[in-house]
């Protein structure tokens, strides 16, 4: 008979977004004309800039004749958009990242899961708590942890707490740890990270042969100019780090789908028998194996992401949600609630007002005002007693939620 992959039975009910879906599908059937405000998960709602859907149309028209029609491309993506990606996103930062080193995928979510493929099980795997739940639900299907405590906090997984108290950014770690997640700016706290921060994080995974994975999938956000976009800016990075990229949050690729991950050509880790072995050929098999490549269309469309017209119209497009983020801010903050984030990055991190916990805040804002957030718990432990709002929305919507939370919940 056949059997299951028995690491999948520890999964707690229900992916935190799917719960979400389930409750706010509960209440509208049963409130038909209850007017939803969605600003819980982070998906996009602006369109796609002008210069990336000029480059698909040509693009199509390219499929319908014969001699400029692809058909399989690169596993790694195409020479000519890991080049651009390259320049513009790296080299123009002094980064020593060359186009060989970029492999063109999916989304920055599939990869930071598919990378544990070219990972062995026995390593110590530090998270942040709260933290991107995809990090630890993925690390559980590949029977990297035990089963979850009654705080839903997995046996095997090294929890990094990030409070109010150390400004949302983890102290490194007393013991030995051999993978760390790190994602700046952050989700779901909207915390950024400086560069003597990342440095000291560079420092602790030299001397320890940890390998960082690095998510800086809302880099496109970071408006302070002291502040890493990539953390290819601090010395060393190369030689401990993976970095996972994004083109959904800054040009608005959440249903069209693509992303990049970048891995060193010298990067190593250790094989069984003590050898070095080098991560990116790992990566290339794997995807060379598992992965067929993005589309050219929609790879065309992310190459015009750098071209002047798509560069201005990106930064229209990322300012223009972190203009909400600010309204989100400051009219939380004027209705006495305690408020973090909102600032080089497109999401709010607020405590639950009157001791409420996530849930019970998110059922209130559901139920009482018709919005939708994200209860701080999905996140982890230390996420109880939070709640994320998204600025990703219009700015009617935006507006007319801060309107009705800070009428209903001003403290």
């Amino acid at each position: 008979m056949a059997t299951i992959n028995d690491n999948y039975l520890k999964l707690k009910a229900g992916y935190l977004f799917p719960e979400i879906a389930r409750r706010v599908n509960a209440f509208a059937q049963a409130n038909p004309d209850a007017k939803i405000i969605r600003l819980g998960i982070g998906d996009v709602t602006e369109p796609l800039p002008e210069a990336c859907r000029q480059a698909m149309i040509q693009a199509v028209e390219d499929m319908g004749n014969r001699s400029t029609f692809k058909g399989y491309g690169p596993e790694q993506g195409y020479d000519w958009l890991r080049s651009k990606i390259a320049t513009h996103d790296f080299q123009s930062r002094g980064c020593e990242i060359d186009a060989a080193e970029i492999f063109v995928s999916d989304g920055s979510k599939c990869d930071t899961g598919n990378i544990l493929d070219i990972f062995g099980d026995n390593n110590t795997i530090a998270v942040t708590d709260p933290v991107y739940p995809v990090y630890v639900d993925t690390n559980v299907m590949a029977g990297h942890t035990g089963d979850a405590s009654d705080k839903g906090e997995y046996e095997g997984l090294v929890y990094l707490p990030i409070t109010a108290e150390n400004n949302f950014t983890a102290q490194i770690p007393s013991q030995k740890v051999d993978l760390i997640y790190l994602c700046f700016p952050n989700n779901p706290t909207g915390a950024t990270a400086t560069k003597e921060y990342l440095k000291a994080w560079v420092d602790y995974a030299k001397a320890n042969g940890s390998i960082i994975f690095f998510d800086a999938a809302y880099e496109a956000y970071i408006t302070d100019p002291s502040l890493p976009h990539s953390i290819y800016e601090i010395e060393g990075a190369k030689d401990c780090t993976i970095e996972f990229r994004s083109f959904s949050k800054n040009a608005g690729f959440t249903g069209t789908r693509c992303a990049l991950t970048v891995v060193p050509q010298n990067l190593t880790a250790k094989a069984a028998d003590g050898a070095d072995v080098e991560l990116w050929k790992l990566w290339n098999r794997r995807q060379s194996t598992k992965f067929n490549g993005v589309s050219y269309i929609v790879q065309r469309g992310a190459e015009a992401v750098y071209s002047p017209a798509g560069q201005a119209q990106v930064k229209e497009l990322v300012s223009f949600y972190l203009e909400n983020a600010r309204i989100i801010r400051e009219q939380l903050t004027a209705a006495g609630l305690q408020v973090y984030g909102g600032v080089n990055a497109p999401y709010v991190w607020v405590k639950t007002p009157h001791a409420l916990s996530s849930w019970d805040f998110f059922d209130k804002l559901l139920h009482q005002v018709n919005v939708v957030g994200t209860p701080g718990s999905g996140f982890g432990a230390s996420g109880e007693g939070y709640f994320r709002i998204s600025a990703f929305n219009s700015r009617e919507n935006v507006e007319v939620a801060m309107q009705r939370i800070t009428e209903k919940f001003k403290v």
